[in-house]
Order: C-alpha cells, then sequence, then structure tokens
C-alpha cells in the first residue's frame, strides 16, 4: 500500500464532523482579534522590533489566522462525513455548565458561599443523573467539607451572602467567620 493510501485511512479515522464548522469559527475570531491589534496595542518609537507592545501579539494572532485558513482548506477539500450539526450541538451543549458556574458565582453575594455551593453541589449531581439519596447526600456533605476546609484551613476570603444579614448576632458571625 502507497503512502498516500497509508496517509488517507490515518486522517479519515482521525477526522470529526464538525471540523468545518470549528475551522470556520477560529479563522473569523482570529481574524477579528488581528483587525482590533492597532486599537488595543502600541507601538513605541525607539524600541526593537522584539520588543514592541504589538509585535508577539500580531505574530501569534497572525500564525492564528493562517493556520485557521490551512484547517478551513483541509476541511473543505475532504469529503463530507454524517453528523456535522450532532457534534456542534454537542459544543453547545457543553456551554450548559459554564452557564451553571456564572449562575453560581452570581449567586455566592446573595446566598453566601456554604448554601450556594451546597445547592449547586446537589443541583449538579442530579442533573449529572445522579439520583440516588445516598450519592445526593455524599453530594452535600463533599460540599460542606469544601467549604468549611476553604473558609477554616486554606483561609480563603469569600464574599459572605446578603442572607447572613437577617441571622441573629452570634449566629451571624459564626457564618460569617466560618461558613
Amino acid at each position: 500500500m502507497s503512502r498516500v493510501k497509508t496517509l488517507q485511512r490515518l486522517f479519515k479515522r482521525y477526522r470529526r464532523p464538525g471540523d468545518i464548522v470549528f475551522a470556520w469559527f477560529a479563522l473569523l475570531v482570529s481574524v477579528f482579534l488581528l483587525s482590533q491589534i492597532m486599537n488595543q496595542t502600541a507601538w513605541r518609537n525607539g524600541n526593537a522590533l522584539f520588543a514592541q507592545p504589538r509585535f508577539w501579539p500580531a505574530v501569534s494572532l497572525g500564525g492564528m489566522a493562517a493556520f485557521s485558513a490551512l484547517h478551513l482548506l483541509g476541511s473543505m477539500w475532504s469529503e463530507r462525513i454524517q453528523g456535522r450539526w450532532r457534534e456542534v450541538l454537542l459544543w453547545v451543549c457543553a456551554l450548559e455548565y459554564a452557564v451553571w458556574f456564572i449562575a453560581y458565582a452570581g449567586a455566592v453575594p446573595y446566598a453566601g458561599y456554604l448554601l450556594t455551593t451546597l445547592v449547586f453541589a446537589v443541583a449538579l449531581t442530579f442533573r449529572a443523573g445522579y439520583r440516588r439519596p445516598r450519592t445526593l447526600i455524599a453530594a452535600a456533605l463533599s460540599a460542606v467539607v469544601i467549604v468549611v476546609l476553604f473558609k477554616t484551613l486554606l483561609q480563603v476570603n469569600l464574599p459572605s451572602g446578603l442572607i447572613y444579614q437577617s441571622l441573629p448576632d452570634g449566629m451571624r458571625q459564626i457564618m460569617l467567620t466560618y461558613f
């Protein structure tokens, strides 16, 4: 078997159906970022070329645009594989976890670190498909242990929730300090 046939078989084996969508996305993003280089970086007279603030970002974005264009050309010349939009949908579905994180970060200043971590740990465990009470309790206990470790042992300063303001004085101080 010729080397060309072997390479074609190898590339066909590892190719993914959504690669053309990814190639277009990477090319558009890199060209957009490259178009903003003059507004976002500076050119200083008297500095050497390699010491210019604009030089290395321009090199990296130029390389990103060039390699994205080559990837796009390769994707356009390769045969079509079924399932392109199914794979793209999978990428979009993965963004759900970014939304969960943003919601978590937005809830911490209001509900506090302990309550928010507890609720989100159990909710994400349930969302991942674990329904047994024992598993949900393990997630809740893990969340409490994580909060206690972060606040006491590691002494990480995390925002206290507005909900703590409604607690009695002694309890509020404990919650602010340890939870």
